[in-house]
Order: structure tokens, then C-alpha cells, then sequence
């Protein structure tokens, strides 16, 4: 294995995002990634006081979402939701694009929207993550290709002073020819995409459809320096036990569909 413990773990964002998680399914979360000791919790914005005093302590970072999960709000609503996580301990902001004025090709407006959030958060001393949802960018858009509008979106947000670019939020279902809806999230593609669109000063997150250990090394042989993840227990339980049995290797294994 090319990668220690600590190397993989600390890429990982443990995500406490789902709409009906209660105030004890948040404490236990927050127990549960500082057991693991991984890179950050990210969570929901009224809970990140709460958040980081769980993790008082640890060397745990506290993030949190705005404009989650369909990037919509306006900007001055964007700024605000930075600036009280912000005051309130958090330190990584992830933020969602406005992806219809991107798809109207209103390049400015969606350039000015992330600059806000970047000036605002570190002004308080946080880095903030821009998500774009490729799930819905599959078809490109404003006269882009999708990988061309992906790339328009790394170059934009470094300028903009973003500190990562993030495929996903997990939570940008499309609807299905059948009627279902579902979602693919990080792809192996889009990480390797990302990673060639933007300096090395910008780092690369995968959200969505790393499940496992060998997706999550997978995500760091693309260059990528963060990971959403659910999954946290799952895949470190897994290094622990590959150690123990002396059949730690290489990654074979690809990124999943769907799934944070």
C-alpha cells in the first residue's frame, strides 16, 4: 500500500447531510470521524456550533454546506450563510454553483457569486470547496460541451479564489428514462478532468459514488485531495483489516455510481 492510514483518512470529509439526521444521528457522526480521525466533518449550517464543540479536541475540521444543494440562494443570502458558519467555527465552506445562470452563460454573475463566498470566508480564515454537480452537466450547456463547461467552471472558480473544485453534492438526482431518479456523482473522468483544469494551488474533491476503500485510493490516484463520504467506517475498518492480514495493495478498484 502506497498510502498510510493517515494519508487516506484525512482525505475524507465525513458527511452529516441528510435532511432527517437528528441532533443525536449528528453527535454520533461527529463521535464517529473523530474515531476515525478524518480530515472534517461537513454539516449542515445550524449544526456547526454544535459541531464544534463535539469535536473540541480532535483534530477533526468542522465544515459546512451553503447554498445546499441546489446552489439557488442569492449571493448576498450565500455571503451571509459563509459569514455565520464562519463566526460560528466553521472552517471549510462547501458552496454549490449557480448552475442556471451558468447553463444561461451568465459567466459574471456565476464568477461574482463564488468570489463572494471565497472573500467572505477567508476573510475569517476558512477554504471553501465550489461544487458544480456534474450529474447535470452531462449534456453540456451554453454552448459548451460538458467537458468544456467544466473546465470553464475550474478556470472561473480559481479565479474567483476558490481552494477546491468539487464533482458533487450527492444529492443531484436526475431523472431516469424509467421514471426513477438516480445519479452517478464522482467519475473517474471528471476527477482527472478537474485535476488538469486547474492549478496546483486548487485542490480536486469527489462527492458521491465512493464507497469503498479501493474507490477512495482511486480518488487520490487522480489527484484528488478530498472525498465525501459516508461510508467513512466502511472503508477504514477495511485499511485496519487489509493491515492485519499483511494484503494490503495497490488500488484495483474503480469509483461507484451514485451514492455519498
Amino acid at each position: 500500500m502506497k498510502y498510510s492510514y493517515s494519508d487516506l483518512a484525512k482525505m475524507i470529509d465525513h458527511s452529516l447531510l441528510q435532511p432527517t439526521m437528528t441532533d443525536k444521528d449528528l453527535q454520533e457522526g461527529c463521535a464517529l470521524a473523530a474515531k476515525y480521525d478524518v480530515a472534517s466533518v461537513c454539516i449542515k449550517p445550524y449544526a456547526v456550533k454544535q459541531a464544534v464543540q463535539w469535536l473540541r479536541g480532535t483534530d477533526v475540521k468542522v465544515g459546512a454546506v451553503i447554498g445546499f444543494p441546489h446552489g439557488n440562494s442569492t449571493t448576498e443570502s450565500k455571503r451571509y450563510e459563509t459569514e455565520l458558519a464562519c463566526k460560528d467555527g466553521a472552517v471549510e465552506i462547501d458552496m454549490v454553483v449557480n448552475l442556471g445562470k451558468a447553463l444561461s452563460a451568465d459567466w459574471d454573475y456565476v464568477e461574482a457569486d463564488v468570489k463572494a463566498v471565497c472573500d467572505e470566508a477567508h476573510k475569517n480564515g476558512a477554504k471553501v470547496k465550489v461544487i458544480f454537480e456534474n450529474d447535470y452537466l452531462t449534456n453540456g450547456g451554453a454552448g459548451l460541451s460538458s467537458d468544456e463547461f467544466k473546465i470553464k467552471l475550474c478556470q472561473l472558480c480559481e479565479r474567483a479564489g476558490a481552494d477546491w473544485v468539487k464533482t458533487s453534492t450527492g444529492y443531484g438526482f436526475v431523472k431516469q428514462p424509467d421514471g426513477s431518479y438516480n445519479y452517478k456523482g464522482a467519475t473517474e473522468h471528471d476527477l482527472a478532468l478537474m485535476r488538469a483544469n486547474v492549478s496546483a494551488k486548487v485542490q480536486v474533491k469527489a462527492a458521491g459514488g465512493v464507497r469503498d476503500l479501493d474507490g477512495l485510493i482511486k480518488v487520490r490516484d487522480l489527484g484528488g485531495s478530498r472525498c465525501g463520504a459516508t461510508a467513512t467506517a466502511a472503508m477504514m475498518d477495511d485499511y485496519r483489516k487489509r493491515e492485519a492480514a499483511g494484503t494490503l495493495a495497490a488500488a484495483g478498484g474503480k469509483i461507484g455510481a451514485g451514492g455519498y
